[in-house]
């Protein structure tokens, strides 16, 4: 008979005073903002259908995002006190408090937060079959999806509004190291560990099963420790990511190059977090990302499902190189859905996801005072931002490129380098400069990040076309490639984004350093320096969320790299870089944000 696993309380205060105690006894607690529940739930009219949207939702990507499966994850208790009593770390109410928007629960399936997609079998570390130790039967994924950080809400008067292929209000950060602690204190903790144990295996599962069980733990708990002193080892290097923003680019690189690829010289700080964009039109630009870094659709997403941890082989044999769980079909049905089935056109518009109206929830939009900001958008705004999407110059743009082979136009919008917009420079900066390390059997021709990724990205694309039965054939990959070439560019600029939907996104600028419209339009020295993201409540007069400082919020501080609110400025002082216009008055601003609205 196999000795039980467990631990005296000698040992544990042993283990807190060791290796990774200083860690695990600061981080029991992970501060979060605790939001009343509103009355009602509002979902815009954007141009899809109920079953199109829950589709979109949870639409598995092939990603294992905690390192865990799903019969894991709904048996973690949340981080807490080490004596205390813990829910369910899946508890909606409590994944709620983190920004995940709790979903419409149908018979039969997982309570999952819109965002989570609940995959079929997995392997685990050693490439096998992940299973029960009890029942055997086999362990599922759960991953996250697109929808987790591209759909938007807010709250007035006690209903939430939300909004599909908006920036989600969330903290992945905080997310990931609750889900860190929850681990660990499982498994340092016997009394946790034989609920959870209790959980995954049933009640009164034998010690044989459980110590099975603390064995496919066992690789799980390495690997996060080795992300925290990963991650502390760049601290230096590392901006406090909060709520609404990510740095996805770097954390991409981190997946793929350090973790997958097993070499901890390719981790880097996440230096350079920007706000989740808006998704709504992106289908049909020639580029994106906010450094326009990005070409091809199936490029963009199947390296999104990467970073957010869907497997990928990047050490085995000559033949196993590439293989991946990433869900090739399911990326492109997710670009047709928010595409449309046909070319936008002035007719008709934007097919597939369509950007928010205005809505009758909000205080109306006052039409005189719209109309003078009408003006003011046609002179300072129009040139880069282009017309309305609802104006027919906007349709006859020379920034539309000639229609392709099938019969396709992109926009290929403008950039505009760093020296001229003044806004933070990391994100761009930081993806031009960064270098990864690769090894000869992966054919990578190139140091530099942005293309070494977009080779991985194609090849394990590739792999999965390849193993198709028969074999994808070539007209049909250029159709889910979203017939554009796979190009990565790392230039030091900003693309200018059409403004549609514009009051539906806050915070604004690249980085979300400005928290409204009001303070976007008005000089530097009148934005504020320092503001709190993580409340819900909309300010529909400045168009931003509510950032006074209150419980659990994240502070936002300009000051820091990264972080910095310059630029994009209207003011009379043309002696300072990122000067794009003249002063506006305080009723020009209010006239500008008006007709911004009706956007």
């Amino acid at each position: 008979m196999k000795k039980k696993i467990g631990l005296t309380a000698g040992a544990i205060v042993v283990i807190l005073l060791g290796f990774g105690g200083y860690w695990l006894r600061n981080n029991f607690m992970v501060e979060l903002p605790k939001y009343s529940p509103v009355a009602n739930v509002v979902w815009l009219n954007q141009n899809w259908t109920t079953e199109q949207r829950d589709w979109f939702h949870h639409a598995d990507q092939g990603t294992l995002t905690f390192g865990i499966p799903y019969e894991w994850f709904i048996a973690l208790e949340q981080p807490a006190l080490p004596f205390t009593t813990h829910g369910l770390l899946s508890d909606p109410e409590y994944l709620d408090r983190y920004g995940f928007i709790p979903s419409n629960k149908n018979p039969g399936e997982p309570e999952l937060p819109i965002g989570f997609a609940h995959g079929g079998p997995i392997l685990d570390s050693k490439g096998l079959p992940w299973k029960n130790p009890r029942t055997n039967k086999d362990a599922t994924a759960v991953g996250l999806t697109c929808a987790a950080c591209h759909t938007g809400r807010f709250t007035y008067k006690n209903t939430a509004v939300l909004i599909d292929g908006g920036p989600a209000l969330l903290n992945l950060e905080a997310f990931q190291e609750g889900v860190a602690v929850s681990l660990l204190s499982t498994w340092y903790l016997p009394w946790r560990f034989d609920r959870f144990a209790d959980r995954v295996l049933g009640p009164g599962a034998g010690n044989e099963a459980k110590s099975d069980l603390r064995r496919q733990m066992h690789p799980v708990v390495s690997q996060v420790w080795n992300i925290i002193k990963l991650t502390k080892k760049v601290k230096r290097e590392n901006v406090e990511e909060g709520y609404a923003r990510l740095d996805a680019l770097n954390r991409i690189g981190n997946a793929v190059f350090a973790i997958d690829l097993e070499n901890s010289a390719n981790f880097v700080g996440t230096s350079a977090p920007v706000h989740f964009p808006r998704i709504w039109d992106a289908s049909w630009f020639e580029w994106v990302q906010y450094n326009g870094s990005i070409q091809q659709p199936m490029t963009r997403n199947a390296g999104e499902a990467l970073g957010v941890f869907a497997q990928v082989n990047l050490t085995g044999g000559k033949s196993e190189l590439f293989s991946s769980s990433v869900q090739v079909k399911t990326l492109f049905d997710i670009e047709q859905l928010l595409a449309g089935t046909y070319p936008p056109d002035a007719q008709s518009g934007f097919r597939g996801l369509a950007s928010p109206k205005w809505p009758a929830i909000l205080p109306p939009i006052n039409a005189d005072l719209a109309a003078k900001g009408a003006d003011l958008y046609k002179n300072l705004c129009q040139g880069c931002h282009m017309a309305p999407v609802t104006d027919a110059e906007f349709w006859t743009s020379a920034r539309w490129m000639p229609p392709n082979s099938v019969g396709e136009r992109y926009l290929n919008l403008e950039q505009v380098n760093i020296e001229h917009i003044g806004t933070d420079p990391a994100q761009a900066e930081d993806m031009k400069n960064r270098r990864v390390v690769t090894p000869p059997s992966l054919g990578i021709t190139s140091d530099q990040f942005g293309v070494a990724l977009g080779q991985v990205v194609d090849m394990t694309v590739n792999h999965w076309y390849d193993s198709q039965r028969p074999s994808t054939a070539e007209a049909l990959r250029e159709q889910m490639n979203g017939n554009r070439p796979s190009g990565v560019r790392a230039l030091r600029s900003y693309k200018v984004h059409p403004l549609n939907g514009i009051w539906a996104t806050p915070p604004y600028l690249h980085n979300g350093s400005v928290p409204n419209l009001y303070a976007l339009l008005s000089p530097v020295e009148e934005r504020p320096k320092k503001f709190y993201l993580g409340n819900r409540e909309y300010d529909p007069v400045n168009v931003g969320y509510l950032v006074d400082k209150f419980p659990g919020g994240f502070a936002f501080d300009t000051t820091i790299r990264g972080n910095s609110n310059a630029g994009h400025e209207f003011t009379d002082n043309p002696n300072k870089a990122g000067v794009i216009g003249r002063q506006l008055t305080p009723d020009e601003r209010r006239a500008l944000i008006e007709y911004l609205k009706t956007f």
